[in-house]
């Protein structure tokens, strides 16, 4: 399944994963692509909050995984400063993707082992400064149900 979205602020952006995190399973995992300052973190920062957490999302850049605990634990992962697909195995990339919580990762396409799981694909493009079109697509019919809830509260919202 695929659908777009566009989102014309930060805070329909957050309103879209707050959806995703209250839909959220254990094991479920978002990858999450676009470009610097298409949203991601902000995104992310929904999902959080969608799992009663009521702290902000950081930026995982540096650090490369942060971890919360709502109603499920989030891994929040960023793979922008990886340069070799070996350090995404010294992370433990793959024990977070199969683990009981839910795997928000940034920059999924610098490993492979990010793909080699069901997941949801987000795909953020900016449009001008404040619209952003997200493209979802899932691989699992399962997350198909998450995607149509994220379009359906976009409708209503």
């Amino acid at each position: 399944m695929r659908v777009e979205i566009l989102s014309s602020s930060p805070e329909q952006t957050q309103a879209i994963g707050r959806v995703l995190g209250a839909r959220a399973q254990p094991g479920d995992v978002v990858l999450l692509v676009g470009e610097l300052g298409a949203g991601k973190t902000c995104l992310a920062q929904g999902i959080l909050w969608g799992l009663g957490v009521d702290e902000f999302a950081r930026s995982p850049t540096f650090v490369m995984i942060n971890e919360y605990e709502g109603s499920l634990p989030l891994y929040h992962i960023d793979l922008y400063r990886i340069d070799a697909e070996g350090e995404a195995a010294d992370l433990g990339l793959d024990e977070y993707l199969s683990g009981d919580g839910i795997c928000v990762v940034e920059w999924p396409e610098r490993s492979r082992d990010a793909y080699s799981v069901e997941h949801v694909e987000i795909k953020l493009e900016h449009v001008d400064e404040t619209t952003r079109k997200l493209t979802l697509s899932s691989t699992a019919q399962r997350l198909d149900n998450t995607i149509r809830a994220a379009k359906s509260a976009m409708k209503t919202g």
